[in-house]
């Protein structure tokens, strides 16, 4: 039986750990010592990798690397969480960085600290923060960053078939990389044809289910899909919807859509919705 792939998050960093390290860090005297484990008690994820470095300037010290496949409101405190926990655990100054693949909702805004206030104290975490798709495709061929490969599609410059087709070469001409093929397809299905990626490269369903992103992009695939749907109703019962409903659909979750169905086809008016939505 053939050996499941790795696609995981910690999988992608150890590619090329040295070059990642300096990649988040913008430091090129920085270097990858070990990838440690990132288990704090109750927070276990596969999206999170703690990698312990190391520079003649500040000696050892903790990069903890959350990849998120789209920024979530909790986000800022889950940055402060984990760096807290990261720290108390191995006595060592942390680094946070969170990676974002994909654009959150237009609804909300990715900040780069968390603040809160509460009886006169302070609680201020700050992170870096890496929007994917803000960073040049072009950057992951030169220095190279082979951790980055699977992703050159949804970067920017990243869209076109012939720079999918290069990324594509250097992941089958490394036997540690092939296994990223899938990976690669999934994030072309964004900016490409399906049949054209099926073409050109291998399209496996089952290696990307070991993806640590799988499920939460099964979950949003369906509030996508119950979002459309409610706008469909709305649309055939009242015509055009404004823009403004729309987005404010989009931070909803399934379970909120589905109440909300059940209220567009129970109200007599889009105004009368909109009184409801803004409850």
């Amino acid at each position: 039986m053939a050996k499941a792939a790795d696609i995981s998050s910690k999988k992608l960093i150890s590619l090329a750990p040295d070059a990642w390290v300096q990649w988040v860090t913008q430091r090129p005297e920085v270097v990858a010592k070990e990838i440690l484990g990132s288990e704090f008690q109750w927070i276990n994820r596969e999206t999170d990798v703690l990698v312990k470095a190391y520079s003649t300037t500040h000696g050892d010290f903790l990069i903890l690397n959350e990849l998120q496949l789209r920024y979530t409101a909790q986000m800022p405190l889950r940055m402060r969480a984990c760096a807290a926990l990261a720290q108390e655990r191995y006595r060592l100054p942390t680094y946070p960085v969170l990676v974002n693949i994909l654009p959150p909702p237009s609804t909300l805004t990715i900040v780069s600290s968390y603040e809160q206030e509460f009886l006169g104290l302070r609680a201020i975490q700050d992170y870096r923060v890496i929007n994917l798709w803000e960073i040049d495709a072009e950057i992951v061929f030169q220095k190279p960053l082979p951790s980055l490969l699977p992703f050159v599609p949804i970067l920017r410059g990243g869209g076109e078939a012939s720079v999918v087709q290069r990324a594509l070469q250097l992941l089958r001409a490394d036997a540690q990389l092939n296994q990223l093929e899938s990976l690669l397809a999934f994030f072309a299905s964004f900016v490409l044809d399906t049949p054209l990626i099926q073409q050109i490269m291998r399209w496996d369903m089952a290696v990307f289910r070991e993806s640590p992103w799988y499920e939460e992009i099964e979950q949003r695939g369906i509030q996508q899909g119950t979002r459309q749907q409610l706008i469909r109703v709305l649309q055939q019962r009242f015509g055009e919807i404004p823009h403004e409903v729309e987005v404010r659909l989009e931070g909803k979750n399934v379970e909120q859509l589905e109440i909300l169905m059940d209220d567009a086809i129970a109200v007599s008016s889009l105004e009368e919705f909109v009184s409801i939505l803004s409850k």
